[in-house]
């Protein structure tokens, strides 16, 4: 068995454990909470064992380097990422319910990975642009924060939900429960939503220093403004500005939530958007 299986097979598990989560949410069946989570746990086990043994195939294809060179070798560590800091969250706030908002994203991360035909999955050599030592700490640290805001946003368009369901329910006669009924109370959805933007906060403000002392390294400056670089900014002044504006002014609920979903956004076009719709110095991740 190579790692290609391993990762197909992760694929599905993924896409199993997603429709189990949503089952849940959708239709109260809190038995399959334990099942999902299982599968869950076991997809992220099979999918570390998949990167570490792509890392190993490298080397005796005499390439020797970490799995995080290219599109196809970083949406599977985004869907790693995602998978276990969903998997933290899920043992924290102790509801499987996060699940139906998280792990899809990692079942498209990696859905995208296995069928996209914009590139490959072929195992191939390091360009001498990212034959660094800074390529580990760089990559991993900046989709770790990536993963981070994907799991936030997915909390938000929670919070979101709830809260519209909330307001419409005030001044009027419910008939009966709503699938809305079942998620998390709002404090609970708001401290998770914050709580994932820090985390994910702290990772990409650490992945932008490795990056700037790598660019200073490989190309004489810490900053280009290159398109990435810029986007990449812009990404973390929008969650700089969330976190500020709610230890300084308050914000709570509805604003953050949103800013969890538009923040999430922006991290999309920094990581997908610039890499096939800018040129720049980074474009080599489209490979």
């Amino acid at each position: 068995m190579n790692s290609s299986q391993l990762l197909n097979f992760t694929t599905f598990a993924y896409l199993t454990a997603s429709i189990l989560y949503i089952a849940i949410f959708v239709f109260r069946a809190e038995k399959l909470g334990r099942l999902a989570t299982i599968i869950t746990l076991a997809a992220w086990l099979v999918q570390t064992g998949g990167i570490g043994l792509r890392w190993v195939e490298s080397y005796q294809m005499g390439y020797g380097h970490a799995p995080l060179s290219n599109m196809y070798e970083s949406l599977v560590f985004f869907a790693w990422a995602i998978a276990i800091i969903y998997l933290w969250l899920e043992w924290k706030f102790k509801t499987p319910l996060i699940g139906a908002f998280a792990i899809p994203f990692a079942f498209f991360s990696m859905a995208y990975a296995s069928f996209s035909t914009q590139f490959g999955s072929e195992i191939k050599p390091l360009i001498p642009a990212l034959q660094s030592n800074w390529l580990i700490g760089h990559v991993v640290t900046c989709f770790i924060g990536y993963a981070s805001f994907a799991v936030a946003c997915g909390l938000g368009i929670m919070y979101l939900l709830k809260d519209h369901h909330e307001r419409n329910k005030k001044g009027k006669k419910s008939s009966g429960t709503s699938i809305i009924d079942n998620l998390p109370a709002l404090p609970i959805i708001d401290d998770a939503v914050h709580k994932t933007i820090i985390f994910g906060f702290v990772w990409l403000s650490t992945g932008i220093i490795a990056g700037a002392i790598w660019a200073n390294e490989a190309w004489g400056t810490y900053w280009s403004w290159d398109p990435k670089e810029t986007w990449s900014l812009i990404t973390w002044f929008l969650y700089a500005a969330a976190l500020h504006a709610r230890l300084v002014r308050g914000w709570k609920g509805r604003r953050i939530a949103w800013i969890a979903v538009l923040g999430f956004i922006s991290v999309i076009f920094t990581y997908y958007g610039v890499n096939f719709l800018l040129s720049g110095l980074h474009s080599y991740g489209s490979q």
